[in-house]
């Protein structure tokens, strides 16, 4: 286990806590991404992966994301858990947020429960909830966890923490 982990609280999770491989589960929390005053994300059928040292990634159904405002981008990434992922560069009136989103249209086995369904990195968009709570976004700029105040850490993606 992880030395420097942070004792969760009463209602609280601990990333440390989450299993290698990662879980997919579904939950009922309300799942809100907004970017220039548009919800291009809102739903209560999101699914999250839970992964040792980060906070959850949630993936959101596409009948619940504003497909209006999203571009298929050329950019792909692999993952040895999910398999191949392909993203989208949200596109609300003049502004474009590059690689804003991504899914994946041939998960694993294990993952298949979120084909197509979208994550977007909560840094890159003005605003993201999880229930009416504001989410901070995961240090880096390769991750796309959600922080709020129910998961504590420490979290993988900021400086000093590639080695864990």
């Amino acid at each position: 286990m992880f030395s420097r982990r942070i004792e969760p609280g009463p209602g609280q999770e601990s990333v440390w806590d989450y299993p290698r491989p990662p879980k997919l589960e579904p939950t009922t929390k309300r799942i809100r991404a907004i970017y220039r005053n548009v919800a291009i994300a809102d739903t209560r059928c999101a699914m999250r992966v839970l992964e040792t040292s980060h906070p959850p990634v949630y993936y959101i159904p596409p009948q619940d994301i504003q497909q209006q405002y999203l571009e298929p981008s050329r950019k792909q990434s692999f993952c040895e858990w999910k398999g191949m992922a392909r993203y989208y560069t949200i596109v609300v009136g003049g502004d474009r947020v590059p690689d804003a989103a991504w899914y994946y249209p041939e998960p694993t086995a294990a993952f298949a429960a979120m084909q197509n369904y979208v994550a977007i990195y909560p840094q890159l968009m003005d605003a993201c909830y999880v229930d009416d709570e504001l989410v901070q976004a995961q240090a880096g700029n390769f991750y796309g966890g959600w922080v709020t105040q129910d998961i504590v850490g420490p979290f993988k993606g900021g400086a000093g923490t590639w080695g864990w």
